[in-house]
């Protein structure tokens, strides 16, 4: 960890080590037509989404931060996961 450098607000190592799961659902169609900022997904669904790719999966199109895919929450594989973040003081 923090072997490259920050992203523009300053986290590290977004991409690469496990996919993340996310607090949203997922619609295949949902990002076509979201918000550009913040897109939180849908009310409702059957899949969470997953984002940041793996050290399992290595293509540079699933690598992205962006990219994100459904999987069913009760899914469990060693390359899902999360991240764990602390905001600064007064954040």
């Amino acid at each position: 960890m923090g072997s490259f450098t920050p992203n523009a607000v300053g986290v590290y190592d977004m991409a690469g080590n496990v996919w993340q799961w996310c607090a949203d659902w997922y619609d295949n169609q949902y990002y076509q037509q979201s918000p550009r900022k913040n897109p939180t997904g849908p009310d409702t669904g059957t899949a969470r989404v997953l984002r940041g790719g793996s050290w399992y999966y290595t293509y540079p199109r699933y690598l992205r931060v962006t990219y994100r895919f459904g999987s069913d929450p009760g899914s469990r594989f060693g390359f899902y996961g999360f991240r764990c973040m602390r905001l600064s003081p007064g954040q």
